[in-house]
């Protein structure tokens, strides 16, 4: 599932950002600037990593003055390294400074998603495993950062609640709740959302055979070690069409490879969105 982002939720979230920030009553530089100053700069990489974001940096630029010039020198997804210039801007000075920190919050943020998700990628490379993002975003801004992590190499299994199924630990306590099991709780949902995908969340390979039997397409290894994945991976091998395995809890670029050697399809990293550490962008100003 690729995520698109148009240009209004951008300049929604963007507008937000520079409202919040009071970029129109910026008391410093009302103070310090005069009208007619102009300036120029460079947002320049202070350390290894992946772009993402540029729009939302452009963004806060033409929101505080349209008639700053905005040239971007590399692309989403591209690697920088520290010295890189990632972009150029030049204008009015008390515009440029009045956007900075908004555009860099969402740049260094949203780069810093990619850069992680990049990482890890490069660590599964060759062993069939893909990573998947999660819903651990921060409130308001789940597609920019899913388009991050996307950006990264990241994939997603569904957007929001509505996009699929995922039947997970506590809507099984539900059904369970009512004397029924993980059979009829996949018969329930395949009735209410017959086009949609569905994935089982399990925690033991008895519960995973309960799962596959009931013809659940992907099931989530929920805090299971890869010792305990690669029975599943053998149950499931022996069922066609073989359901889609996905790993999660517990995972870090230091033991992803090896998950993703016990042979599973996915593993999932929240830690990617809602833990990640911004790259390191500064925005470097010069009067024109």
């Amino acid at each position: 599932m690729a995520i698109t982002l148009g240009p209004d939720l951008i300049a929604r979230l963007v507008g937000e950002a520079l409202a919040e920030d009071r970029a129109d009553a910026d008391a410093t530089t009302l103070a310090l600037v005069t009208p007619g100053q102009r300036g120029r700069g460079a947002i320049v990489a202070k350390a290894p990593g992946v772009i993402a974001g540029l729009a939302f940096a452009q963004s806060a630029f033409r929101q505080v003055d349209a008639d700053i010039l905005w040239r971007p020198t590399t692309t989403d997804g591209e690697s920088v390294a520290p010295g890189d210039t990632v972009a150029t801007v030049e204008g009015s000075l008390s515009g440029l400074l009045r956007a900075e920190r908004t555009a860099l919050n969402f740049l260094t943020h949203l780069s810093g998603i990619a850069t992680a998700a990049a990482a890890v990628v490069e660590l599964l490379e060759g062993s069939g495993c893909r990573l998947r993002d999660t819903r651990k975003t921060i409130p308001g801004l789940r597609l920019a950062e899913k388009y991050a992590a996307q950006t990264g190499g990241a994939e997603t299994f569904r957007t929001d609640l509505a996009d699929a199924v995922l039947i997970k630990d506590n809507h099984l306590a539900a059904v369970r709740g009512r004397g029924l099991g993980i059979p009829d709780a996949i018969r329930l949902a395949r009735e209410t959302n017959p086009g949609l995908r569905l994935e089982v969340e399990v925690t033991s390979i008895d519960e995973a055979r309960e799962a596959i039997e009931s013809g659940a397409g992907e099931l989530l290894l929920d805090n299971m070690t890869p010792a305990e994945i690669r029975p599943i991976v053998e149950l499931a091998a022996k069922h066609d069409p073989r359901p889609l395995l996905e790993a999660s809890g517990g995972i870090t670029a230091v033991n992803a490879r090896e998950y993703a050697e016990a042979g599973v399809d996915f593993i999932s990293i929240g830690a990617i969105t809602h833990s990640t550490t911004a790259l390191d962008l500064s925005l470097d100003i010069q009067t024109a």
